[in-house]
């Protein structure tokens, strides 16, 4: 199992519009494309404590493996994969995603 994770990061005026782009857009076209390896797909949002307008949108990804990573991604497995609707209301974004390998599952 993989776990990919990906930031982006905009103001407080933009995180409702980036909000919507992700439920209009950027969730349904990957789930349309019913990837073979994708076990699940989850987004998490904090404001920062140290700059409260900023907004950062963690996207956490489940896959079986790299080579399902690789597949989502269109080759390279470590690039990131934003929309142009998602990069305009984005004002940083990780331009590589991490990935990490379980190695065991204790609940």
């Amino acid at each position: 199992m993989i776990l990919r994770l990906w930031s982006g990061w905009t103001t407080a005026e933009q995180a409702r519009a980036y909000d919507q782009v992700l439920d209009s857009e950027v969730a349904p076209g990957i789930v349309d494309r019913d990837l073979p390896g994708l076990e699940g797909f989850e987004v998490w949002h904090r404001v920062a404590q140290e700059r409260r307008d900023r907004h950062e949108f963690l996207t956490a990804m489940r896959f079986t493996d790299l080579a399902a990573v690789s597949e989502f991604t269109g080759g390279d497995p470590h690039t990131s994969v934003v929309p142009a609707r998602a990069r305009a209301v984005l004002d940083h974004f990780d331009a590589h995603s991490r990935h990490y390998e379980l190695r065991r599952r204790h609940v």
